[in-house]
C-alpha cells in the first residue's frame, strides 16, 4: 500500500511540474531538478527492493538513512542555488536602480530646460532665473568642511 501511496504521489509531482512548464509558471532549469526527483521517485516506488541495493553498495546500513541524507544534499543544493540566484537579481536591481535614477535627473533636467523661458539677445544674464554664475547659488557639497 505505501509503494501505491509513493508512486502515486511521484505521478503527482511529475505531472505538476510538466503542467507548470506547459504554461510557463516555472522555468526549465528548475523544472528538470524537480522532474529528477520525481522520476527517481516514480522509480524507488516501483522497485522498493532497489534503495535496498544501493544504500549496501554505499555501505549505509539503514536505506531511510540513505534517502534521508540524499533529500537533505538535494535542499543543501537547492538552498545554494536560489542564494545565489538571489545574488545575482539583487546586483541586476541595484544596477536597474541606478539606471533609473540617472534617467529621472536627466529627464528632470529636461524638463527645467523646457520650462524656462527663451531669453532673447537684450536678456541680461544676471537677471535668468536659473543663473548658472557660481556666486547666484552657493555651493552646498562642502557643507561640514566649516
Amino acid at each position: 500500500m505505501g509503494n501505491i501511496a509513493a508512486f502515486l504521489l511521484a505521478l503527482v509531482i511529475v505531472g505538476l511540474v510538466v503542467e507548470m512548464l506547459r504554461r510557463k509558471k516555472l522555468r526549465e532549469k528548475y523544472a528538470v531538478l524537480w522532474l529528477i526527483v520525481g522520476v527517481l521517485t516514480l522509480v524507488l516506488a516501483a522497485f522498493p527492493r532497489m534503495l535496498n541495493v544501493v544504500a549496501e553498495f554505499v555501505g549505509v546500513q539503514l536505506p531511510s538513512n540513505l534517502l534521508f541524507a540524499m533529500s537533505i544534499l538535494m535542499l543543501l543544493g537547492v538552498c545554494l542555488h536560489l542564494s545565489w540566484e538571489i545574488s545575482v537579481v539583487e546586483d541586476e536591481t541595484r544596477t536597474l536602480a541606478e539606471e533609473v535614477a540617472i534617467l529621472r535627473v536627466q529627464v528632470e533636467e529636461l524638463d527645467n530646460r523646457q520650462s524656462r523661458p527663451m531669453m532673447g539677445p537684450s536678456d541680461s544674464i544676471a537677471t535668468s532665473p536659473d543663473n548658472h554664475h557660481p556666486a547666484a547659488k552657493p555651493d552646498l557639497r562642502d557643507k561640514g568642511s566649516n
